[in-house]
Order: structure tokens, then sequence, then C-alpha cells
């Protein structure tokens, strides 16, 4: 694995993980969350392939 490819496989899931949590907190609303966690694991996808 490529140094991209690493720092895509840590940053996305803390990116997940940042999102649930500020739903949790009620600062996000959930279609914001799940709009988050979707378009960051595709972005990721998306990289991670083409590297």
């Amino acid at each position: 694995m490529t140094d991209a490819q690493v720092g895509l496989v840590m940053a996305t899931p803390l990116i997940v993980i940042f999102a649930v949590m500020l739903h949790r907190m009620g600062v996000l609303r959930l279609s914001g969350a799940i709009a988050a966690v979707t378009v960051s694991v595709a972005i990721a996808l998306t990289l991670f392939l083409t590297q």
C-alpha cells in the first residue's frame, strides 16, 4: 500500500466517527450525517482504487 492509501484508510473511519458523534450530540441532523458518511466513503474508495 502507498502512503496515500494508508492515509485514506486512517482518515475515512475518523470522518465517519466524527459525523456519528456530531449526530449524537445533536449538532448534525441524520440526513447530514448520512450524506457525510456516504460521500467520504465514496471519495475514499475512488481515490483508493485509482492510486
